[in-house]
Formats: C-alpha cells, structure tokens, sequence
C-alpha cells in the first residue's frame, strides 16, 4: 500500500491543553481496556508482560532470569543467571578442554621482592608502589580531598538541577495562540494519526505526537464533548470540554481519541461491538462464473456497523450526538454520553442510538445542518444525495446527482443551501427547500461547477468568507472559488479566484482554517501535508477584501517568504541543513 494522507482535521486555538498528560498503563488502565475490547484482562496482562521482558532482554541482554530452569547459551549457575565473562573478573575459559589450542604458558613470577642482576629494579622501590605519601604543601597538595559526584543531582553544592521531566515539557508544551491539526496517514502499511502544531506568527509547522492505529484511516471529526468510556458510567456534565478526534477506519468501528494525551496506546472509547464484527473479509456470492465477482452484502444490524465507517460529523447544537456514515449502507447516531458497552458494561442497550436505511449503496458522507440541529445530509455510492430529520426519517427529500458522491458541506451562510462534489469532477448547489421527495422527480441544481478534470474529492465552506469555497482533485489542483449573487435577480455567478498544484499529488482533503480567514490545509497521495496562505496573494486579498470588510474580519497584509509563495510545511532533515548552510 502506497503511502498517504486520507483526512485532516483542524483544532482551533485556545482549546488544547496547555501541557498534555502522559498515558499511564495501570490496572485501571487495563480493566478499562479489556472491557471495551471484550478482552479477558489476564490476556492483556500476559501480553504486556511478554512484550515487557521482551524489551529488557534487547535493553540489556547481559542477565537473564530463566523461570523453568532450562540451560540456555554460555555456562550457568544453579539459580539460572548467566555468568557474564566479558566484564567479570574472572578470565574466560574453553568448556571444552580438549579441543582447545596448545599455548606455552611463560613462566610465573614470584611474589616479593624482583631478583638480582640484570633484572634488578629495586632502586624504584617497586614494593613501595602502593604506600600513600604525606604531602604536606605544594599546588596541589588538597587535590585528594576533593568529592567527585557521577552527576549533578548528586552535587550538593549545585542548586540548579538538571531537570529531564522540564524541557520535555516544554518541548511539549501547545500555546494558546496554537493551532492544532490532526492527519490521518499511512506509510509502509502503518496507520496512524500525526498530530502538528502550527504557530501562525512564525509561520512554523512542526509534528508534536503521533498517535497508532489498528487500521486504516477514511475520515476524521474533531468534537469536545467528553464521551463516557468503560471505566466511568457516569456522562459528562454538560459544561464539560475535552480535545477529541474521532476516526473512521476500514473496521466497523469508531474510535474516539483523547488529543491531550500523549503516547496513548488505546483510545479514550470505541463505538461498535468488536466482537461481533471481528471477520471483516468481503463474501463472494460464489456464481462459478469467471466474470465479474459480486460481492455479497453483509446483514445490517441496527446496533452497530457492520463495514467499513467512510464518513462522520459531529453536532455542534446537542454535543453529545455523532454521525456516522457506512459502506454497510446505513447512517448512524451515537449518543456520547450513554455507556458504549450499554448498562453497566453488559451490553444490553448499548450501540447505536438510531440506525437509518436512506440508501441502496454505501453511504460516503453526512453532516449535520448548524441552523436545524437535528437535520441530516447525506450523499451515497448509489448517486443520491438525502437530507432529512434523524427524529423522523420517513420525511426524507432529495435529489439525483448522476455520479458517485466524493464529499458533500451545507453552507454556513444559509440554512438550506448545501455543496456535492461528484466523481465526474461536478460540483452541485442545491436548495434544499426545493427538493422532492420522490426521486424520480426532476431536480436541476441551482448551479454546476466544472470544478476538476478528474473526480473532485473534497469541498470545504469558509467560515469567515460569504461565498468562498475550496475544492480539491485527483487532478492535484487545489481550488479557490468566488461565489457572488446578482442583487436585481437572485443569480450566482462563480469565479476561479486561483488554482495550485500543492505537491501533495492526488488531492484527498481541503480544510479552510477556523481561525486564520484566508489559511486552508490540504493533503493528498503524497503523504504530505501542505497549508497555503492566501493572504500572502495581493490579487486574493483583493478580491475578498469587500467580503472580509462586511463581515467584520480583518486581515492583515503579509509577505511571503522567498520561494515559499504562502506555502507552508514541515521542513525536512534536507531543507533544514540548507537553511543552516545559508
């Protein structure tokens, strides 16, 4: 598998915690664990042991304690330790006598005093050698009264200690005029989740902690709401605020992670039944013929995926609600604030608060609307696109698109409009008032954007621009869009602000900054993470200047650094050295 960057997510500024927390595996740790992965605890205990002695062996490999008794390599002592001969005392010696070389052994010496003659070195007082000598002056005559201490912690006299535990605290320490981006990337067929921190004023973009996953990533969703894990049945009050990503992956299920945590070995919980839904392989429906295989769909349970999770979207309105979107065919909501094993850890109640069957194919992408919080967008493999109440689903309008849907966003700026792009490089805008409930009724979009030659895979909607959007493709060209509407009639016109090519190859992900008016992210096949400050660009800042005027944001003049042209990212071993050269 070829390396890549599926999705990424931004944190704005002032939410992570100044000085993340350490992951700390204790008993608790590990009940809480085994619970939510329907473990037993001894099997994670003795896994932990074995990877535990495992490291000490390679750490150290000089003494190793034998349990069972059993000789191992080199000569041991009846308590199973090996001897170690190299650094001992005592000389080393061939178990094997006879096979040993034939070495004349040159004569021993006596002990005492040397003998007369040639040899004679009595005049050094050899015997002597040994016996200390009062000193009583000269330079350095107290130079054997000095303590010598194998560090500074040791040192009395040295009240400024070297402290390890500080500067990896500094070293990790996000200030609050930090921004936060979360990267779901694979590379050698290892999945993980890169988080960065971005210092918009230095313009520096730097990797602060990784985070592994057990699959592979297809969607992010940043959320602050605390979500009850196995050890705690209580739900989090409803003031409460936490650093959250969750990820959807090839597996059922949904994790959700603890972004202020760092070296987590596990996530903070997990929506879905692992066991249940272990055997995730594709069934072929077995025709016997050689053509085309059909794969055959895996039964729907309402409690739970049952595929792969390709989209999710959290609601900003009820904080304790998530959607999720499936290749099973179905859009699910998850209460965060309801016991993922259900009551008490039994499982009984647990999963899925509501299951919906809207589509015939795999659903893609959902997003709640911000006006209406309990209204749903969804967009599927089987060229629909759906929004309705998820409090009463059979009231479900929408529209034929004629392609497969890649990414889909309601607009900000208006309760009912929203965004579709398509994998013929189409990008539609709807109304969702105007829509029918039958699909077999006509529904013309109320523009088409010829957006990519090549499927357009992302979209996002500026947060602080009226009318400025950003689309991505596998045509590797990031671009930025200006929507306008004509006072006298109600029309739209849409113009290419500019187009690049960011070098992340295959464009997967375009995310508009939640700080920054005119700062987006975008990643792609390349595995490589890129930001593009348009305020950089004269001719942007012009076109939108009238837009950011009105809505009451200021923004800045700035000067791009040579060759960067507003591209910011992670500087290589490479670049830093010339950087260093110059």
């Amino acid at each position: 598998m070829s390396s890549l960057i599926s999705a990424v997510a931004w944190v704005r500024r002032g939410v992570a915690q100044q000085h993340p927390t350490k992951y700390v595996l204790d008993d608790q740790e590990l009940d809480r664990v085994s619970k939510l992965a329907r473990i037993e605890l001894e099997d994670a205990r003795m896994e932990l042991e074995r990877a535990h002695k495992a490291a000490l062996e390679m750490g150290q490999g000089l003494e190793v304690e034998d349990e069972g008794g059993d000789e191992g390599e080199g000569e041991c002592n009846g308590e199973g330790e090996v001897k170690e001969g190299v650094d001992g005392d005592e000389d080393w010696e061939d178990e094997d006598d006879d096979d040993a070389m034939d070495v004349d052994s040159a004569p021993k010496k006596k002990k005492g005093k040397a003998a007369k003659g040639a040899d004679d070195l009595s005049e050094y007082k050899l015997d002597d050698y040994d016996e200390e000598e009062t000193d009583t002056g000269g330079l350095f005559s107290n130079i054997k009264g000095l303590t010598y201490y194998k560090d500074n912690e040791e040192d009395p006299y040295i009240t400024l200690k070297d402290d390890p535990e500080d500067d990896e605290r500094q070293e990790l320490e996000i200030l609050p005029t930090d921004n936060l981006l979360v990267v779901a990337k694979t590379e050698d067929e290892i999945s993980q989740l890169e988080i960065f921190v971005y210092d918009e004023s230095e313009e520096n973009l730097y990797t602060h902690h990784d985070l592994m996953l057990p699959s592979f990533p297809l969607c992010l969703e940043w959320l602050d709401y605390p979500p009850v894990s196995s050890s705690s049945n209580t739900p989090a009050p409803t003031n409460a605020f936490g650093n959250y990503i969750a990820v959807g992956t090839l597996d059922p299920e949904i994790e959700i992670w603890s972004l202020d945590t760092v070296e987590a070995m596990y996530p903070a919980t997990v929506l879905g039944r692992p066991d249940k839904t272990k055997a995730h392989v594709p069934v072929a429906l077995g025709t016997g013929k050689k053509k085309k295989k059909k794969v055959q769909h895996r039964a729907k349970d309402a409690s739970c995926h049952v595929d792969a999770v390709l989209g999710l979207s959290w609601n900003r309105n009820q904080r304790n609600l998530l959607a999720s979107a499936s290749a099973d065919r179905t859009v699910k909501l998850w209460d965060l604030s309801r016991h993922p094993l259900g009551a008490e850890g039994t499982g009984e109640g647990g999963g899925a608060l509501r299951s919906f069957d809207v589509h015939k194919d795999k659903v893609q992408a959902v997003q709640w609307n911000a006006s209406e919080p309990s209204v749903l967008l969804t967009g599927s493999y089987d060229r629909t696109v759906r929004t309705f109440d998820s409090r009463a689903p059979g009231t479900c309008v929408g529209a034929v698109v004629g392609s497969d849907v890649e990414a889909l966003r309601w607009d900000p700026w208006e309760a009912y409009g929203f965004y579709v792009t398509l994998e013929n490089g189409l990008v539609l805008n709807y109304d969702a008032r105007t829509l029918p409930s039958n699909l077999e009724t006509p529904s013309p979009a109320r523009f088409t954007l010829s957006a990519h030659d090549g499927a357009a895979s992302s979209i996002d909607v500026n947060p602080h621009i009226k009318g400025c959007i950003v689309t991505g493709g596998t045509d590797k060209l990031v671009k930025v869009w200006n929507i306008t509407e004509e006072e006298e009639n109600g029309k739209r016109s849409v113009s290419l602000v500019t187009s690049r090519d960011l070098g992340v190859g295959k464009v997967f992900s375009t995310q508009w900054s939640p700080d920054d008016p005119l700062t987006l992210a975008a990643a792609g096949s390349k595995a490589k993470l890129q930001l593009w400050d348009l305020g950089t660009n004269q001719g942007t800042r012009k076109v939108f200047h009238s837009k950011l005027k009105a809505a009451g944001k200021m923004l800045r003049e700035k000067e791009a650094k040579e060759g960067h042209g507003g591209i910011i990212g992670v500087a290589d071993d490479g670049e830093e050295s010339e950087d260093e050269e110059d």
